[in-house]
C-alpha cells in the first residue's frame, strides 16, 4: 500500500496525497461541507494540479464504492476498536444555534455530553485547545473528541 500524507487545512478540511505505483502524484482534498475534489498533481511541478474532478458527497460515496470502500471501512472499524471508542468529529454551527455568541463555559458543554471541544475552526484560521472563555461564532466548526454517544449529544447542543 502506498505512503499516505495528510494535511489539515484550517477552515477548508484535509488534504490526502500519495504516489501511485505508476509514479502518478494524486490527491484527494475533504472539505468540512462533505465536497471533495480528487487532483492530479503535474508531473513536472509538483505543486501545481494538472486536474481537478470535484465530487459532491453522492459522487464520492460512489466512487469510492467503486474503488473498494468497504474493505476500507472495514479496516477503519477495525482500527477504531483499538482506540476504545475514541471518535474525532467536525461539527458547524449554523446560524440559529442556542451557542452562537455563548462560551464554551456558559454551554457546560463538556459536563453536559462527555465530549470536549479540542479546537474551532473559524473562516482561515483554528484556535486550537479554546477554553472556556471562547465564544461561539455562527459558521464556526467545533472540532470535537468523544464517544460516538457523546459526540451525538454535543452535535445536538451546538446545532440546536
Amino acid at each position: 500500500m502506498a505512503e499516505v500524507t495528510e494535511t489539515k487545512l484550517p477552515g477548508v478540511g484535509i488534504r490526502y496525497e500519495f504516489t501511485t505505483h505508476d509514479g502518478v502524484r494524486l490527491g484527494v482534498l475533504h472539505h468540512h461541507g462533505g465536497r471533495r475534489e480528487i487532483v492530479v498533481y503535474d508531473e513536472d511541478d509538483p505543486d501545481r494540479a494538472s486536474s481537478v474532478v470535484e465530487l459532491d458527497a453522492d459522487d464520492g460515496r460512489t466512487l469510492s464504492e467503486l474503488l473498494g470502500a468497504t474493505q476500507v471501512t472495514e479496516a477503519v472499524r477495525a482500527m477504531q476498536q483499538r482506540i476504545e471508542g475514541l471518535t474525532l468529529e467536525w461539527i458547524e454551527l449554523p446560524a440559529r444555534s442556542s451557542m452562537v455568541g455563548q462560551t464554551i463555559g456558559t454551554g457546560e458543554l463538556r459536563s453536559r455530553t462527555g465530549a470536549s471541544v479540542v479546537a474551532v475552526i473559524r473562516g482561515e484560521t483554528s484556535v486550537p485547545a479554546p477554553g472556556p472563555e471562547f465564544v461561539f461564532e455562527a459558521g464556526d466548526v467545533a472540532v470535537a473528541v468523544g464517544t460516538p454517544e457523546g459526540l451525538e449529544l454535543l452535535r445536538v447542543a451546538l446545532r440546536s
